[in-house]
């Protein structure tokens, strides 16, 4: 039968390029019933590490037969595979990386092909490759092209070591990114706030809670890690097609899985549990993930307060994906359901505190509190979003987004301290050395709060991308939201130190506002690639917002270029205005009722404007080798000139607003970060930030006194003074390591160093913006893993069975290893004669935790 097949293929096509294509037809019918002797089918599946992370660049092919593929960036393959002839032996599917032991699958075609699930397992002998190991990467986007953009590696964001395994984490170790707290989620990026940031999950805007008023009532960060494909960060400078707002975007994009998997994961604060899977011809995707935490564990260790902590945290959220298009075109228009459910809710019933402090004379004190009462914050978040995309040609993809928000929160606190304040005694030639002497105050405090809020959110945009030639890309897009939100405030405290309550030390906040609102706003961008080289991007946005009826414009432009003698090294430059039209906390603020000071209401203020910043970027990126492995440098320098600024306070996790357009202010600073394969197969980075920020309020000013005789002669202008976030230095350091000869045993560490902050009493003005600092923020983390393979792929696949535990992976972290005492903030109380105090709180002290993740 070869040779009679051989000679039809020759004639056949001769007779193709020769004169008579009717003799080449009928030669091309005998041969049909030979070629149908052989048939082909398909056999796809996803390979992954020993980490349960996909892998790319993994040739597969069978033994005997020719041709081959490789895997994508989400460790896919799809292969055809001959049937064997009856009779003959199975094929065998072989898959080979560097770094990696070679896989031989044998494959049963003679039943239902399932995808298959592949795990390679790591080389450990090291001599075959001579201790070289060879990891692929692409990216989502070429950040040479961008400024100030940085993608991060999901499974770095679920195994570095923190409290709670917040996504947020791995942002704290990045240049330009600041966060002195470790039980909260937020971040402060180049000298804003993080009410400045925007986060993005598969294009639906995030929100956080309005009421949180401490870190320990926060829930769990909106971001899961385990559904999480990839990550994109940009500290400023980025481009017109992302929102609002002035200082940083998170660009989160969910997975789309063609196979199955699952993970499960458990610890000493709660647990999370996902599972993703396609249907078998992949029309139909889902993706789903459940998370529970129970920080007790964490705010048992908080020095400041003692009692019963009962914080209940959990959240899920799905996304399904259907694919629309023609048989093999099924990319072509696609639908995804995504839906988010969370469910916070903080409970404390206060019982004994302890602090020690020094005054102002240098002296150490420590202050003792007896609670009654209780606490109880609830946030109950419900979000929802549809999404459409449709490739109307091949160089035109339009998209439709519909979004829904409601947010429920309240807090309600009945709460009575009794404390009191004495002198430490210092001398150590004492016998009483230690102990308390010259009790100075007996005070209490009694705070009151049934606060309610509730928010409704709906949006609906367009996008389109246009790409009429391979140097040329137009976005562009439209939005339009409407939002609704009503604040009930009942708010009651007064401060006892004498045995009675003076009017002036008694407070109360009463308000019920409704606010409804529409914006709308749309933007425009082109990116132009000149050749390899040189980018260039520039757009701009317009908002409008139906409250304050303002309109604003915001141009931006982007351009780099790499050396052409030098093609690995990089610069960029970015300059851009960036609005931040003000959302309900920025409206709001406290005025006292008229006849009655002691009566606070609140009013919001429905003129002010947007805050407005101009960016100013410069900076290069070096991709270089060093020990035989790939390394990058990025540096930029930056300038950000703010008017209508709108000041602010912190107090923990709290921004209080003054609600007026009454300052401007500047940041100005350097980052640089220098991350690659310090250890050989892993990726770490040292991160370098410095910052100066500054701001200016309209009429703010000062008392002036006489040098002699101490008497008052007048006020004068305070001019530029710190913002409440000028951490003039941060440094954050992440670093993986391997035990040799076993990289299946690894260890990893967490630094963050961050300069004193400025902090000033509430209500005193004069002191705001003064130089008196916090401590530096110092804290280290340490992880120690171990990766088990339960089964090879072959085991896995002889079985026959979809679910099946693949790998363990089991964590001993060691948190805040130095056991460093850093400040959340400070209370402040008054003694007998009226002296204000500032209380230090302190944050979690030296804990251990454990972690096991299961993945299928």
């Amino acid at each position: 039968m070869l040779l009679p097949l051989r000679v039809s293929a020759r004639l056949w096509l001769r007779l193709l390029t020769g004169p008579a294509p009717a003799t080449a037809a009928l030669l091309l019918l005998a041969s049909g019933p030979v070629l149908a002797q052989t048939t082909r089918v398909t056999v796809a599946g996803t390979v992954r590490d020993a980490a349960g992370q996909p892998l790319e660049q993994v040739t597969v092919g069978v033994e005997g037969q020719p041709g081959g593929t490789s895997t994508d960036e989400q460790g896919r393959f799809s292969l055809p595979v001959t049937r064997p002839a009856a009779g003959a032996a199975a094929p065998v599917l072989v898959l080979r990386r560097l770094g990696f032991r070679p896989e031989r699958l044998p494959l049963n075609l003679n039943q239902p092909i399932r995808p298959l699930a592949v795990t390679l397992q790591d080389d450990a002998s090291g001599r075959a490759l001579n201790n070289v190991t060879v990891r692929g990467r692409t990216d989502a986007a070429d950040t040479r092209e961008q400024v100030s953009i940085m993608q991060l590696e999901p499974r770095t964001a679920k195994e570095i070591p923190s409290p709670f395994g917040d996504f947020s984490a791995i942002l704290k170790t990045l240049p330009g990114v600041a966060s002195t707290n470790e039980l909260t989620s937020t971040y402060s990026v180049r000298g804003g706030n993080y009410e400045e940031n925007l986060i993005y999950v598969n294009g639906f805007e995030v929100y956080r809670p309005f009421l949180v008023t401490t870190a320990q009532q926060e829930g769990l960060s909106f971001v899961n890690p385990d559904l999480v494909n990839t990550i994109e960060f940009s500290t400023g400078g980025w481009q017109p097609k992302y929102g609002d707002k002035l200082s940083s975007v998170l660009n989160i994009e969910y997975k789309r899985p063609s196979t199955f998997g699952a993970s499960a994961t458990a610890s000493l604060v709660g647990g999370t549990a996902h599972v993703e899977a396609a249907s078998p011809n992949r029309r139909v995707s889902y993706l789903a993930g459940v998370r529970y935490k129970n920080a007790t564990y964490v705010f048992n260790s908080l020095q400041q307060a003692q009692g019963g902590y009962n914080p209940t945290f959990y959240d899920g959220q799905s996304l399904i994906t259907f694919h629309l298009g023609p048989q093999g075109n099924e990319e072509r228009t696609s639908v995804g359901v995504f839906n988010t459910f969370a469910h916070n809710d903080f409970r404390f019933n206060p019982e004994s505190g302890q602090s020690s402090f020094s005054t102002g004379t240098n002296q150490l004190s420590r202050l003792y509190i007896a609670y009654e009462g209780r606490e109880r914050m609830q946030y109950d978040t419900y979000q929802g979003g549809l999404s459409l995309s449709h490739l109307v040609r091949p160089n035109l993809r339009l998209e439709l987004l519909g979004g829904l928000l409601y947010s429920r929160e309240f807090e309600y606190r009945d709460v009575e301290a009794g404390y009191s304040i004495a002198q430490i005694n210092r001398d150590q030639d004492s016998p009483d050395f230690g102990t308390d002497i010259n009790r100075r105050g007996v005070g209490t405090l009694f705070k009151h709060s049934r606060n309610s809020l509730e928010a409704r959110i709906a949006t609906l945009e367009t996008r389109g991308t246009w790409t009429p030639g391979y140097r040329s890309t137009v976005r562009w897009g439209l939005k339009a939201g409407r939002e609704q939100i009503q604040d009930a405030l009942n708010e009651y405290s007064f401060v006892d130190s004498a045995d009675y309550v003076p009017e002036a030390r008694r407070t109360r906040l009463v308000s019920d506002l409704d606010l409804s609102s529409t914006r709308t706003q749309g933007y425009v961008q082109h990116t132009l690639r000149f050749d390899s080289l040189r980018t260039l991007t520039y757009g701009a946005r317009l908002s409008y917002w139906t409250v304050n009826g303002q309109t604003t414009f915001s141009p931006r432009v982007q351009y780099a270029f790499r050396a052409r003698g030098n093609p690995r090294l990089s610069w960029k430059a970015a300059v851009g205005v960036y609005h931040q039209p003000p959302f309900y906390r920025e409206l709001r603020y406290q005025a006292a009722v008229a006849g009655n000071p002691q009566v606070q209401e609140g009013v919001l203020n429905l003129d002010l404007q947007a805050q407005r910043a101009l960016h100013f970027i410069v900076g290069n990126e070096l991709r270089f080798t060093s020990w035989g492995r790939p390394f990058r440098f990025t540096g930029e320098a930056y300038y950000k000139y703010l008017t209508d600024v709108v000041p602010y306070d912190i107090d923990n996790v709290r921004l209080r607003y003054l609600a007026n357009n009454n300052a401007k202010a500047y940041a100005a600073g350097l980052d640089a970060r220098v991350s690659g394969e310090f250890i050989p197969g892993t990726e770490s980075w040292f991160s370098l930030g410095l910052l100066t920020t500054r701001e200016n309020l309209t009429g703010d000013s000062l008392n002036v006194f006489d040098q002699t005789t101490g008497q008052l002669i007048g006020r004068e202008p305070k001019g530029y003074i710190r913002r409440p976030s000028d951490q003039r230095l941060n440094l954050g350091v992440f670093l993986q390591d391997n035990l040799p000869g076993d990289p299946s045993v690894k260890g990893y560490v967490n630094l963050i160093f961050g300069t004193g902050l400025p902090f000033s009493p509430p209500g005193l003005p004069d002191l705001r913006g003064t130089s008196k600092l916090t401590r530096s923020y110092k804290r280290a983390d340490l992880g120690f893993t171990k990766v088990l393979s339960l089964r090879s792929a072959a085991e896995r696949t002889a079985s026959g069975r979809t679910v099946q535990l693949q790998t363990l992976w089991m964590s001993l972290e060691v948190l805040n290893v130095l056991g460093a005492d850093n400040l959340a903030g400070y209370n402040y109380i008054q003694d007998l004669n009226g002296l204000t105090y500032s209380i230090p709180n302190f944050l979690s002290r030296r804990l251990v935790n454990l972690r096991i993740i299961a993945r299928f």
